[in-house]
């Protein structure tokens, strides 16, 4: 297989890694702020609006944690053009 042909699934994979990273960096932020205790923000944090919060600050923080894995792992990838 020659590398043009090899593109487009190396870039499907690498797609389909970082959604798999980011959809799980969200569910573990979601676990983790279950813990959190939001009725210091909100004055109903059982109601709809806040489970939306919750919901809204668990992509937020997933989506940073996502990011900084796949920067991570880019960066670690272009290390071996250093030697």
């Amino acid at each position: 297989m020659s590398p043009v042909e090899s593109l487009p699934a190396s870039v499907g994979v690498s797609g389909l890694t970082a959604i798999l990273i980011s959809l799980v960096c969200i569910a573990l932020s979601w676990w983790a702020l279950q813990n959190l205790k939001l009725d210091l923000f909100v004055r109903h944090p059982k109601g709809p609006q806040g489970k939306l919060l919750q919901l809204l600050l668990s992509v937020v923080l997933g989506h940073f944690v996502a990011s900084f894995i796949m920067d991570y792992m880019g960066y670690t990838q272009l290390l071996r053009y250093l030697f």
